[in-house]
């Protein structure tokens, strides 16, 4: 079928008045135009039905040769995916054609004319909610893939969300500001992307993982409130929820408190879910501790609606006759233990499952458990190595009663804290101990400023720039990783949707920590002797947050996968399948940037 358009002007004279969401039944018998995608096409004795797709859905569309036989037979060498446009008017079904399940099911536009605008190889893939393929061929035809209504509805969303934030913070006195793109290398949590200066051979510059050092020189410049939609790029390992490239809501506050960003940020988050979701949070957001938060849930992104917290049963061990646990306290680790009341439903094959779960995929050295028979006695391999002492106390602890199974973990902390809130978020969704609530808005308070590293090292906790709680400064000296830290997360649903603090706005304490983190005095001034000059020219109290826009519209569209909300992610291994990136460059560019490439031949 050739193309019957002109090419300057291919609708012609077809000039679409409606989408398919705008035809309703209040339009009977109006005559409209529409353009868009076959989605499919059906030839039912002489009466070709296409069901026609543009990006607020689909509407079926009739051709007769009694109502038009120029349009039908035009209809009849249509495929899925030409692009059409056509003329008709909205008619009822007839009641043996009526579909209640989709939305308009029960009227048809009725076709007068038709104009093929393109045609179409054949998809890869069905264009369906679930086209039935594996991820790496989406993203290898993604053109097709975001013509999927799934995706077409979460970038919309991802849409009506930025709108709401944007307008919120321009609501609120900010101005949005532009940061570079490209900047100078300074340490913060991930590798650098790295670009060849040209005309400075051999040196480089950074790609921003933030805009962090940028946003905090506005406010010593006299900005006051800052925003921005930033694109950040940091080389890390890839997950489901991470990417290469992302978007983050950057933003920057002087003259403020701890307590006038909080209330910023409850404001924006109610906001942005509102618009772009429907959903009213409710307010006030629940706080809670970063210790409490790790005491009770394992980690500092909890999601409160699971009825399931973990123990802490350190001290009972470090005084118990079992050795594998009170080796593990003396150590410097720690034990704990998962209780889930009323576990009967957990066989005992489901317990070697978990075991063999936690050993291969979270790193486990192996799972103890005891289950409380219903006469109350205690069944276990490692019941044997417990004292009545040691039963008195955990039962105490745990509240361990007839139909309890007691899980425990005993090894470092991290480890410990990172295997119990796995399983508790596993178990607690499989026993379906999770309160009927849709959404779990949350601040998370009062962090550390430091951590100790592998090597038993002190470093950040978040990057380098948070202030410290202010009654905390004096432990600098005498013990700096009980300091402190002005810092604060919003969570939703378990999700880290950002965080911030207060920063270090005067330049003796910002190098007073640096110092704490290793560096000398001349590497100090190398990394971030600008900013540390630039704070001593009159630096406001200031500070800040950021939002991960991807990861926010993740958990609104109610996916896992952050490519899922990104038109044109990378895979795990940071990828791009439809654009072919990254890809091999010419010699003769890379001689240009005074670049030599190991292990590649020249031709």
């Amino acid at each position: 079928m050739e193309h019957e358009s002109n090419a300057i002007d291919p609708m012609g004279d077809f000039e679409r008045s409606h989408s398919c969401d705008a035809i309703s039944a209040n339009l009977i018998d109006h005559e409209v135009v529409l353009a868009g995608w076959v989605q499919r096409r059906r030839d039912h004795g002489g009466v070709i039905f296409v069901d026609l797709r543009d990006r607020t859905g689909v509407i079926q569309v009739v051709f007769r040769p009694d109502a038009s036989s120029k349009a039908h037979a035009r209809a009849g060498a249509l495929r899925s995916e030409f692009v059409l446009a056509v003329r008709g008017v909205i008619k009822h079904r007839s009641e043996e054609t009526i579909n209640l399940d989709i939305p308009n099911g029960d009227i048809e536009v009725v076709a007068a004319d038709l104009a093929l605008l393109n045609t179409a190889s054949p998809p890869p893939f069905a264009i369906e909610d679930d086209p039935g393929v594996d991820e790496s061929v989406r993203l290898q035809h993604r053109i097709h893939d975001l013509r999927r209504g799934p995706l077409q509805k979460n970038l919309s969303l991802r849409h009506r969300l930025t709108k709401a934030i944007r307008d919120t913070l321009c609501e609120n006195e900010f101005t949005e500001i532009e940061t570079p793109i490209l900047t100078k290398s300074t340490p913060e949590g991930a590798r650098d992307f790295l670009v060849p200066a040209r005309q400075q051979p051999g040196e480089f510059y950074a790609l921003p993982q933030s805009p962090q050092l940028m946003k905090q020189l506005l406010m010593i410049a006299g900005f006051e409130r800052y925003f921005q939609i930033a694109r950040c790029f940091r080389d890390e390992d890839q997950r489901a929820d991470r990417q290469l490239e992302f978007t983050q809501v950057d933003l920057e506050m002087s003259f403020v408190k701890v307590e006038n960003i909080l209330k910023l940020l409850e404001e924006i988050t109610w906001k942005g879910c509102l618009e772009a979701k429907g959903v009213e949070l409710q307010r006030p957001f629940p706080r809670i501790s970063y210790q409490d938060s790790m005491d009770r849930f394992g980690n500092d992104r909890p999601d409160t609606r699971i009825q399931l917290e973990l123990t802490d049963l350190t001290e009972v061990f470090s005084k118990s006759d079992f050795r594998a646990f009170r080796g593990a306290v003396e150590a410097g680790g720690i034990v704990k233990c998962l209780p889930i009341h009323n576990a009967d439903e957990i066989s005992r094959g489901e317990i070697d499952r978990l075991e063999g779960f936690v050993k291969k995929e979270l790193n486990a050295r192996g799972l103890g458990w005891i289950r409380v028979a219903a006469d109350g006695s205690w069944q276990s391999p490692i019941v044997k190595f417990l004292s009545e002492n040691d039963k008195e106390n955990i039962s105490r602890i745990t509240s361990a009663s007839p139909g309890s199974l007691l899980i425990f973990q005993a090894d470092t902390n991290a480890r410990v804290n990172s295997i119990l809130s796995r399983l508790r978020v596993d178990l607690g969704r499989r026993l379906r101990r999770v309160e009927p609530r849709d959404w779990d808005p949350l601040f998370v308070l009062d962090f550390p400023l430091f951590e100790e590293d592998e090597d038993q090292k002190l470093t950040y906790m978040h990057m380098p720039f948070v202030a410290p709680v202010e009654e905390d400064i004096s432990l600098l000296e005498t013990d700096p990783k009980a300091v402190r830290a002005t810092h604060y997360d919003v969570v939703l649903n378990g999700y880290e949707l950002g965080s911030g603090s207060l920063r270090n706005h005067r330049g003796d304490l910002q190098r007073k920590i640096l110092g704490l983190l290793g560096y000398e005095t001349e590497e100090m001034e190398q990394k971030f002797g600008f900013f540390l000059r630039s704070l001593e020219t009159g630096a406001p109290p200031h500070g800040g947050f950021a939002f991960g826009l991807d990861r926010f519209a993740m958990v609104l569209a109610g996916t896992d996968n952050l490519r899922d909300v990104i038109a044109f992610p990378k895979t795990q291994r940071g990828q791009d399948l439809l654009l072919e990136a990254p890809s091999e460059i010419p010699f003769t560019l890379l001689d240009d940037l005074a670049i030599r490439v190991a292990k590649r031949k020249r031709n």
